[in-house]
């Protein structure tokens, strides 16, 4: 009879071991899911276009399942075109529904991704952790969130990004000397052609900012587009000549996010790999939810307000790009000014006019402006795994600023682009805004968890 208790009192201690507790899901999570997007669409090359609708898709179908969860919060049903109302958990169904949206992000992040293996890899660590605390809390919320990540793909795929995959490339006009041309060193294709017919996310057509047109192309010395032609030429000349002492130079390469840049070496051309404007903005997003003490809920209303106005902002750029179809200040510089003359930035592989990482930071600083105030210091780390130090801004729309004037530091765009740029991305930006009723008025904030 002693041994019998003794017995039964070790197995109410080994199951007691065993006993399941409660999985807290955090901000940091979220961050973790992001940086690790980031990172396989930094390693598959991404262009800067398509890298927004990958941060988009996933963010909205984890706010929509915490927006069903959290009374402060209003779904994006309804709001965003042609979205309807994700399915809701079975009747008494207990759901941990932070855990359901890192689910949902990480299931549609995969989805979008070349290199699928990757994020397999860190999506199963985190399995393993979660199922290993609670395994039915863990397989209902996986469960559910795999089915609003069903339920969002059935969305995606009427966006039309399926469609300018089969559609033709784009024809570059030699005998109209203003059209754009490829670009050394790699002369690539001009990329996206067709992605003024991806679905917008809340403007109601690519060309609803339709910005106004660039300077009449002329290369007369008086002319307006001929000194905006010279004002790159010189500018590059004067800040090339203070070497490591250049800020400006700094700012150029700081705000560079090109996927493009091509490097030769001897016989040998490789692609040396960076994050696009869109992966830049979402790192300063996280930077700001980290500062604020954002939770969980409140960094995802972050970033999915963030990531619709980018992903709406490219889609406005670039129907202004190949509509316009304006060629670089390089080309032209090579060849009427200065055939030695080189960028301080490679020149990307599209057309000019208007600046994408203008609109989209002009977009961005709105978002971000709308969700943590004007005024919003922080030091952005974003760029320090890419070598290149911190910089410091007194507020998103100073960053912004800074992004689109480093553009023509870097010898790639003329003011025009830069200055329209900014402006049509801050009017797209004050739109989606307006349009978007995210948050309940009166909603408290939620802090560190």
């Amino acid at each position: 009879m002693k041994a019998t208790l003794v017995s039964l009192m070790g197995l109410g201690l080994v199951l007691g071991s065993c006993k399941s507790e409660p999985i807290e899901i955090t901000a940091e999570e979220l961050h973790a899911s992001m940086d690790q997007l980031t990172e396989v669409m930094v390693h598959d090359i991404f262009s800067p276009p398509v890298a927004s609708r990958v941060y988009a898709y996933p963010t909205i179908a984890a706010y929509e399942i915490m927006a069903l969860n959290n009374p402060g919060y209003r779904p994006l049903a309804g709001q965003l075109t042609d979205l309807g109302s994700i399915p809701v958990p079975e009747e008494g169904k207990a759901i941990n529904y932070p855990l359901a949206a890192l689910v949902a992000h990480m299931d549609l992040g995969r989805r979008l991704i070349f290199s699928e293996d990757r994020f397999t890899v860190f999506r199963d660590s985190l399995y393993g952790v979660w199922e290993s605390k609670n395994r039915g809390e863990f397989e209902a919320a996986r469960d559910y969130g795999l089915q609003v990540a069903d339920f969002i793909a059935a969305w995606m795929k009427e966006d039309q990004y399926n469609q300018t995959r089969t559609m033709s490339k784009f024809t570059v006009d030699t005998d109209d000397p203003s059209r754009w041309q490829p670009t050394p060193p790699a002369y690539m294709e001009g990329i996206e052609p067709h992605w003024n017919k991806i679905r917008p996310f809340v403007i109601d057509s690519a060309a609803q900012f339709r910005p106004t047109p660039p300077p009449p192309f002329s290369m007369e010395e008086g002319s307006d587009f001929y000194r905006e032609l010279k004002e790159v030429y010189d500018i590059s000349n004067e800040i090339t000549a203070k070497g490591d002492a250049s800020e400006e130079i700094a700012i150029a390469q700081f705000w560079d996010c090109n996927p493009y840049v091509s490097v030769t070496r001897g016989h040998l051309m490789f692609a040396t790999k960076k994050i696009s404007p869109g992966a830049h903005w979402m790192g300063i997003t996280k930077i700001a939810c980290r500062k604020t003490g954002s939770g969980f809920d409140d960094a995802l209303y972050a970033y999915a307000k963030t990531s619709i106005s980018i992903a709406d902002a490219f889609i406005s750029c670039w129907d202004e790009k190949y509509r316009s179809n304006l060629i670089r200040p390089e080309t032209l510089i090579n060849q009427y000014i200065d055939d030695n003359w080189k960028p301080v930035l490679q020149t990307p592989p599209f057309p000019e006019y208007t600046s994408g990482h203008s609109v989209v930071s002009g977009a961005a600083a709105v978002a971000l402006t709308d969700v943590f105030g004007d005024g919003f210091a922080f030091d952005d780390d974003t760029e320090l795994k890419y070598g290149l130090p911190v910089r410091s801004f007194t507020s998103f729309n100073q960053a912004a600023d800074e992004a689109a004037i480093s553009r023509m530091y870097g010898g790639i765009h003329y003011r025009a682009a830069v200055e329209v740029g900014v402006k049509q991305g801050r009017e797209l930006g004050r739109f989606v805004l307006g349009e978007l009723q995210m948050k309940e008025p009166g909603a408290l904030v939620q802090k560190g968890s």
